[in-house]
């Protein structure tokens, strides 16, 4: 790949390494030796487990899948939801040096099989027998499942375990995570030990003493976000509540009172939409405001005493956002309530963390500035965001082994738009592959106006269109089950004109050749199971296309705007 001329470099020196001949697992044992007795991770049905308990439990678990022949080297694909047991597993595959293959509960089959076959994964765990069946069926031998594993973990440890332990290095495999294919067939994205260590120890770096609390982590760990911050959690000291995913988060807040959480903007999107019932007249729009007010002014805002609060546990501080992007009213929603986002930015590629919002220096519209040992640039040619460090990918895996996005000067093109501002602050701005330019020559950001769509009560998702056509438009899809509530209270509303406030709304944030002309509510929603989204929840903008296109036809024949 050719070097590019770069402009804005934002930098940080004296990142958190780790030595060459140690493992991602030193992040489990190292807290064992220094806080034996802290609380660490915890089960969705109340088991509690310090440092110490985490270690021994990962070790005795890494005995058994020696005895059954897991050794170095070996590829092991887990079908699950994030729970205790699949982050000891974790464990006890980094000690042996074995890969961690992750697979997206939601997987379709065909998704299923590609991952089994291109990774070459030659040991199956899964959460239970129906995801074992569904393993088995892609071509999976035996499967061991999550209750199998937790009474492995309750065994004994074999005194030869720590020679295993000892010969696996940082630049060795970890993880092959695969992407989650936005516009063909994931690649399996190569992760090893100093990747995820240096992503996850620099995030903690960065933020302080945030991870030294409490929090419930119910980001799927066949993500690498999930991992990254479970990886977090264990090296910065957190009490880390595991749940298998965010509609299981809400009802046990105000029991768990978590101080920070990490999360996507899918799940604080519903949480705001929970909220709601708590609040009348224009406590919603009062708190934007003030939230807003107080971040602009980067003023750290007030724990709040409404109803809200402590829905939401009565502590939480911070939460940090990632995944997608964040329209700023959420934002403000939540610091209303005395609760600061916090965006950051990365990819895979880099193991999930580049940029990372601090508490002290958090800054609205901003993914901010890049964690300790990472540098990040703009590509003079085209604005794309490039990034450097020791945690990004050193490539692929199978049938994507061929394919690298590292120039030769050691960037990785992330595909993504951006600016730096003076201070080393990032904004992302677009992606390059999803930017829609119309037949005037407007280039138009979905991303924002989707966003800010998708906030309204009665929408669940919404894609803008607009690529070499006259004017932009939008397939909405709404949530039947709100839907029926507005009309059960607004009998003689129409659900077209509710919708149409909410596109006001989009496109107040944009110029008028950006703005959308003309929406069609269409039937059924983007879903993972049908293909329309991304195991991450992003939208598979081809796939929709074709799925409705007589949808879209009807849009560019039913309307000529005015200019």
């Amino acid at each position: 790949m050719n070097t590019v001329s770069v402009i804005a470099v934002s930098s940080t020196e004296n990142g958190i390494d780790l030595p060459d001949d140690a493992s991602l697992y030193s992040v489990i044992s190292g807290a064992a030796a220094e806080h034996p007795q802290r609380p660490s991770l915890c089960g969705a049905d109340g088991t509690q487990l310090t440092c110490a308990d985490v270690d021994r439990q990962a070790r005795a678990l890494a005995s058994a899948l020696a005895a059954r022949g897991v050794v170095a080297g070996d590829r092991v694909a887990i079908l699950g939801r994030t729970s205790l047991e699949w982050a000891l597993l974790d464990g006890a595959l980094l000690a042996l040096g074995a890969v961690v293959v992750p697979v997206y509960p939601t997987s379709s089959a065909v998704q299923i099989e590609h991952i089994l076959t291109d990774s070459g994964s030659a040991f199956f765990a899964a959460e239970d027998d129906t995801d074992a069946e569904r393993l088995r069926a892609a071509g999976a031998g035996e499967v061991w499942t999550f209750p199998q594993l937790a009474e492995w973990a309750s065994g004994a440890v074999d005194p030869a375990l720590a020679e295993r332990i000892a010969a696996v290095r940082a630049d060795d495999l970890a993880m092959i995570v695969y992407t989650s294919g936005t516009t063909g067939v994931s690649k399996g994205c190569l992760i090893t030990h100093r990747n995820m260590f240096v992503s996850s120890a620099n995030t903690v770096r960065q933020t302080g003493e945030m991870f030294d609390g409490t929090t419930v982590l119910a980001l799927p760990l066949s993500h690498v976000f999930g991992q990254t911050i479970l990886f977090a959690c264990l090296f910065g000291g957190s009490r880390t509540h595991l749940l298998p995913g965010i509609p299981d988060l809400v009802p046990v807040l105000p029991t768990l009172r978590p101080t920070f959480l990490a999360l996507i903007p899918f799940g604080l999107e519903k949480i705001r939409k929970y909220c709601r019932t708590m609040l009348t007249g224009t406590e919603e729009q009062d708190a934007v405001a003030r939230g807003l007010e107080l971040l602009r002014a980067q003023t750290t805002p007030e724990v709040s005493e409404h109803a809200v609060a402590a829905a939401l546990g009565g502590r939480l501080r911070y939460v940090i956002s990632g995944g997608a992007s964040l329209d700023d009213s959420t934002s403000g929603f939540y610091a209303g309530f005395g609760v600061v986002l916090l965006n950051c930015y990365g990819l895979t590629e880099a193991a999930t963390a580049v940029t990372v919002s601090a508490p002290e220096t958090n800054r609205l519209g901003t993914v901010g500035k890049p964690i300790p040992g990472t540098s990040v640039a703009i590509a003079e040619s085209d604005g794309e965001v490039l990034v450097g460090g020791p945690h990004v990918s050193p490539g692929y895996w199978g049938a994507a082994a061929s394919q690298s996005t590292v120039d030769d000067e050691g960037w990785l093109h992330t595909g993504d738009l951006g600016e730096v501002d003076a201070e080393g602050y990032l904004r992302i701005t677009g992606r390059k592959k999803e930017i829609l330019v119309t037949s005037g020559g407007k280039n138009v950001a979905p991303a924002p106006l989707e966003d800010r769509v998708r906030l309204h009560p009665l929408v669940s998702n919404c894609m803008v269109i607009g690529d070499g056509r006259d004017f932009v438009t939008a397939l909405v899809t709404v949530d039947p089950v709100q839907v029926e509530r507005w009309q059960a209270a607004t009998p003689d509303g129409e659900l077209a004109d509710a919708i149409q406030a909410a596109v006001d709304d989009a496109n107040s944030l944009v110029s008028r050749a950006e703005s959308i002309r003309a929406f069609r509510i269409v039937d059924g929603d983007f879903t993972v199971e049908d293909g329309l989204l991304t195991s991450s929840r992003k939208l598979r903008r081809v796939a929709i296309a074709d799925a409705y296109a007589a949808d879209i036809d009807h849009l560019y024949r039913a309307r000529t705007p005015a200019v």
